[in-house]
């Protein structure tokens, strides 16, 4: 369903490239920046900056678009997938990051070597480099492409060639620093294009003569405003059927994939690696927390508010449902604005992902082979990858049409490593006697397990699904199985091998888990274990009324 984009839309989207381009380049840019600029913005960061950057980060036209079109074909339950993590990002503040600042890393994979030994640093960085062009830029290009194709009619590869371009101009040119600020005011556009979209949804609900909440519940399928659901779908008779959405599939699932990706992705905590402080990194995180209830309300519920409104339009192909309702509910030059917002939430993952990739080749690879690299080249070598990075996913996003499902592949390409980098990490900060040998047996056991479940289940090799479909296992449980499995090999390992000593392991675990919430208060509402319990019982409320 193609629609032309008005004069006054394309204006207002014209200017926004060109206008957070220049921002970003003035911003960021230093005629002579040390790596520590580039890379880390100086570590200079305070932790409202932080916490935005670590929620636009995330956010890409996927997920607005995909929200939307899981809210309308299954309800607020997908809403999950961003409630949780505000409790991984509690773990980020809480228990990880204090380890990641006082030692001073540039990278995640830095902590790994000094936590496991050099080994394990290696194989981090390949993986994340390896995601970081495959998912978080190639796949999230394709995507967004498409949809602004979609939505107003331009030639995906036009898109996909403008946006990375634009993007990667400022990003290679400023670093971190234009990367954050450019952040800042994305999230305003972004969060206040879904805003007026859900304001303009529930002002059309009385002219079908639904004015209050058991109205609205009324013409929703049900269990379509339940956050929780059974672990079996009674719906299927004859067979036990997993909800693939379970209490079950998310309270054990989604934190494998919830703290690898927030507490160990390189692309997400270089923002908290940044900060100006220890305190300013743990709150930023914690910050992201209470930033990540909103789409649900802002994301998720437009879908449902779309299910109501529009389903006879709509009809089964829900992934229109974002456009649908921005063609009938906004007028033109707040369609711009919300065309804007698609692209901030793309630029947002795209150039955080290329910092991640400049900083992980220059710091994991170039200075590990080269430590005598001067400064400035580092610099430029991070600035020369993200550009050929840039390239490379181009070319790689445009076989993002021969996938079945982009959204589902997304979701099991990370179970190859998601459950061993999960385990080697949690493991790893409260459990001393876990080792190197313990740490790379179980990455090396995820990846083999994992590349054979991704080759029966995307399928890569037949056409059918033997795990899902066949044996009814939702992947967020084949998370949960395979980091029991991966834990296992970690602790059998670990515990017939030697020992770390005292030495290696000092100020990289806490040797009393409980130690994480021990410690002299920092201000009031801001002590980060303060704001983190004010969000633990925000959560708990909203989870017992959305029940």
């Amino acid at each position: 369903m193609n629609s032309s984009i008005s004069v006054i839309d394309t204006v207002i989207v014209v200017a926004y490239l060109l206008g957070i381009m220049l921002i970003g380049i003035v911003a960021g840019y230093r005629r002579h920046a040390s790596s520590d600029q580039f890379f880390l913005a100086g570590r200079s960061l305070r932790w409202p900056l932080i916490g935005t950057g670590l929620f636009c980060a995330n956010i890409s036209t996927i997920h607005l678009v995909g929200l939307a079109s899981s809210g309308y074909k299954d309800g607020l339950v997908i809403g999950n997938f961003e409630w949780m993590a505000a409790f991984c990002l509690i773990l980020l503040g809480i228990v990880f990051a204090p380890f990641y600042f006082r030692n001073r890393i540039n990278t995640l994979p830095e902590y790994l070597e000094k936590r496991y030994g050099s080994s394990a640093r290696t194989f981090l960085a390949f993986i994340f480099i390896m995601s970081a062009l495959l998912v978080h830029i190639g796949i999230s290009l394709y995507a967004g492409a498409k949809v602004l194709e979609t939505f107003f009619g331009i030639p995906y590869m036009y898109s996909i060639i403008g946006i990375s371009v634009i993007t990667a101009v400022y990003t290679i040119i400023g670093g971190l620093r234009a990367v954050m600020v450019t952040d800042a005011i994305q999230a305003v556009l972004l969060l206040g294009g879904a805003a007026i979209l859900t304001v303009a949804g529930l002002r059309a609900l009385p002219g079908l003569g639904i004015e209050s909440w058991a109205q609205f519940k009324a013409a929703c399928r049900p269990d379509q405003l339940s956050m929780i659901q059974p672990i079996t779908d009674a719906a299927v008779p004859g067979r036990f059927s997993l909800r693939e959405f379970s209490w079950y599939s998310i309270l054990f699932g989604y934190p494998i994939l919830g703290i690898w990706y927030w507490c160990t992705d390189q692309t997400i905590v270089q923002k908290v690696l940044a900060a100006k402080t220890e305190k300013d990194g743990r709150d930023g995180a914690i910050f992201a927390g209470y930033l990540k209830i909103l789409p649900v309300f802002l994301m998720v519920l437009p879908g449902v508010i779309g299910y109501v409104l529009y389903k006879d339009t709509i009809g089964t192909d829900n992934d229109a449902t974002l456009m649908v309702m921005m063609k009938n509910l906004l007028p033109n030059g707040i369609r711009g604005l919300m065309a804007a917002g698609l692209l901030a939430a793309l630029m947002s993952t795209i150039e955080a992902a290329l910092n991640s990739i400049a900083t992980l080749t220059a710091e994991d690879i170039v200075k590990r082979l080269r430590p005598q690299t001067p400064d400035a080249k580092l610099v430029l070598i991070g600035r020369v990858t993200a550009g050929v990075v840039v390239v490379l996913a181009m070319l790689w996003s445009t076989q993002g049409g021969k996938f079945g499902s982009i959204f589902e592949a997304i979701n099991k390409i990370p179970m190859a490593f998601a459950p061993g980098i999960t385990t080697v990490f949690l493991w790893g900060v409260f459990w001393p006697r876990g080792n190197k040998q313990g740490a790379m047996a179980a990455l090396l056991f995820n990846v083999i397990i994992g590349i054979v479940y991704l080759a029966i289940d995307i399928p890569l090799v037949g056409d059918k699904q033997l795990i899902a479909k066949e044996l009814g296992i939702p992947f967020m449980q084949v998370g949960w199985y395979l980091f029991l499995m991966s834990s296992a090999v970690y602790f059998v390992v670990s515990l017939a091998t030697p020992a770390p000593t005292r030495e290696q392991i000092e100020d990289l675990c806490w040797t009393r888990p409980l130690d994480a919430l021990r410690g002299k208060m920092q201000g009031a509402l801001t002590d980060p274990r303060v704001m983190a319990a004010i969000l633990f019982v925000i959560m708990g409320v909203l989870y017992a009324i959305l029940h």
